[in-house]
């Protein structure tokens, strides 16, 4: 059989633990391929880990085809949706796949013709969110506008081998947001160091932020606020001088009582 391995698709599909990895290739071979492999004509749209271990061990498998799709850009949203509903893809991964199904219908709205847009003012896709804002994906993301906000940092300025680090989670995303400010030498740097360096990377970045804002002016205070604040601290400070005292006079007892004191 001639299946296609579409590198874009697979790009969808987080790679596999060490511990995930073994554990899939355990089950397999004890109890064969039971789930089918989904086919696209003849491309790969679901099943990719499992084919490569069947591959590698000669482990028999079914496939089934889903030829409903018109372009690639619908089984790339297919596949998207499928994996948005996972509970194991990480939270960077969902707002990874969040962000590109939000390019992709950004790009069929543009390239509709001029004669559909009078007439179509609903979304692309009625079971969908519009996609028009950050917020709309992070909801389908179900991570938090400011991480999708970091993310797309990271996939802008983030160098391969940081991407990398964050997608295993060898860095946080909001760790790595801050260490994609840095020149491509130092994040490569960084990631190289391992994970203490990566993180001395970001604190660095964040206090350099921390210290370049401008100070707040201090508030004014209120003249009768300000006085009894002053009362409150003198009153404790009277408080503190007796117990002080007292305290003195206790060690000064003890020492007599022992034969050390004063003659």
């Amino acid at each position: 059989m001639n299946i296609t391995i579409n590198d874009e698709l697979r790009s969808f599909v987080d790679p596999l633990s060490p511990i995930e990895q073994a554990a899939l290739e355990r089950s397999l071979l004890a109890e064969g391929c039971r789930d089918a492999l989904v086919l696209w004509r003849d491309t790969l749209i679901d099943g990719h880990n499992r084919y490569d271990l069947c591959q590698k061990h000669g482990i028999p498998f079914r496939t089934v085809h889903n030829n409903n799709f018109e372009s690639i850009e619908d089984v790339m949203l297919w596949m998207i949706d499928n994996h948005l509903a996972r509970r194991s893809v990480s939270d960077f991964q969902r707002g990874v796949l969040a962000l590109k199904k939000k390019e992709i219908v950004s790009a069929r709205v543009v390239e509709r013709p001029a004669e559909e847009e009078g007439e179509t003012d609903a979304p692309l896709d009625p079971a969908s969110p519009p996609w028009n804002t950050r917020e709309d994906v992070a909801r389908a993301a179900r991570v938090s506008s400011n991480t999708i906000s970091q993310i797309e940092r990271i996939q802008k300025a983030a160098t391969p081998e940081l991407r990398e680090a964050v997608r295993a989670g060898t860095i946080s995303i909001n760790a790595a947001a801050n260490v994609a400010q840095l020149p491509e030498s130092a994040q490569i740097a960084a990631v190289a160091g391992g994970r203490k360096e990566l993180q001395q990377a970001a604190r660095q970045v964040r206090e350099q932020k921390s210290a370049a804002r401008p100070r707040k002016e201090k508030e004014p205070v209120d003249p009768a606020d300000e006085l009894a604040m002053l009362r409150s601290e003198r009153a404790a400070l009277k408080d503190r001088l007796a117990t002080l005292l007292t305290e003195n006079e206790r060690l000064k007892q003890r020492l007599v009582n022992a034969g050390l004191g004063e003659d």
